[in-house]
């Protein structure tokens, strides 16, 4: 009992030490950012700023609102560039316990979500966030300003952003359900009508009522689930134990029994 106590603490300890690192890492970035927080902010809202009329800002209704968006921008922004170091931590942490198929698997699977899930953002902002805005301006009447308040644009951005950016971990997810035995490739193609529905559904749900953007959210989901099919395809099915490993055969067993006989009868 006592050394699995020992064992214990000591997993405790290496999550706290690897916790923190990450920690620093983050926070490091984050005050290096700080000085430039006002203009990191502004290039988040370009995309707005460019479908307003000439002349027109952002406002913010709150007291404390100017600085407390630019510094949320500013973290958010800070904790993508750790990223790496965060997921090397996580990864550190949790490889020795995995075998030798588990961690040929995980190390492609963080590294290729993370790359996914980074795609996912800069779509967002480069192609849908401009699409996006150009149509509300074009639809609004031109009885009115819009001037948008910075805080609720900072919350639709991130409510964005999550969702291209789990839009696109899609592949991650068919290969994973696939190596692990789950589903087969074959059950993917039976579900792809259920599939194409579910995606429309869920981009009506999450991206502003208005069907261009649903549409770049749904048709993205459907063909990133394609893609995983396609990898799927391409991969051998989940091993139950490292490749090393081969189970014996009857005879070989037989012989191995034998040897133990003669073994004890010997020591006798």
């Amino acid at each position: 009992m006592t050394a699995m106590q020992d064992t214990f603490l000591a997993h405790l300890i290496e999550l706290r030490d690897r916790l923190l690192k990450a920690i620093v890492a983050v926070v490091a970035i984050f005050v290096c950012l700080m000085p430039w927080a006002g203009n990191i902010y502004d290039i988040l809202a370009t995309p707005m700023l460019q479908t307003l009329p000439e002349g027109t800002r952002m406002i913010a209704t709150g007291v404390v609102t100017p600085f407390f968006v630019p510094v949320k921008v500013t973290l958010m922004l800070a904790f993508v560039l750790a990223l790496p170091v965060v997921l090397f931590q996580a990864w550190a942490f949790v490889a020795p316990g995995l075998y030798a198929h588990e961690k040929r698997l995980a190390l492609p699977m963080v590294l290729g979500s993370t790359v996914l899930f980074l795609l996912g953002m800069a779509f967002c902002y480069f192609f849908v966030f401009r699409t996006v805005f150009h149509f509300i301006a074009e639809f609004a009447p031109k009885s009115i300003t819009p001037a948008p308040d910075i805080e609720q644009y900072l919350s639709f951005v991130m409510t964005m952003f999550m969702a291209f950016g789990l839009t696109f971990e899609v592949p991650v997810i068919v290969v994973l359900l696939v190596r692990v035995g789950v589903v087969d490739v074959a059950k993917l193609k039976e579900a792809r009508p259920y599939v194409i529905v579910g995606a429309f559904v869920v981009a009506a749900v999450i991206t502003p009522p208005d069907v261009i953007s649903q549409f770049m959210l749904a048709v993205p989901m459907w063909l990133l689930y394609e893609l995983g099919i396609l990898v799927a395809r391409t991969m051998n099915k989940p091993q139950e134990a490292d490749s090393d490993y081969r189970p014996m055969s009857g005879e070989e067993m037989d012989r191995e029994l034998d040897r133990l006989e003669s073994d004890t009868e010997s020591s006798k």
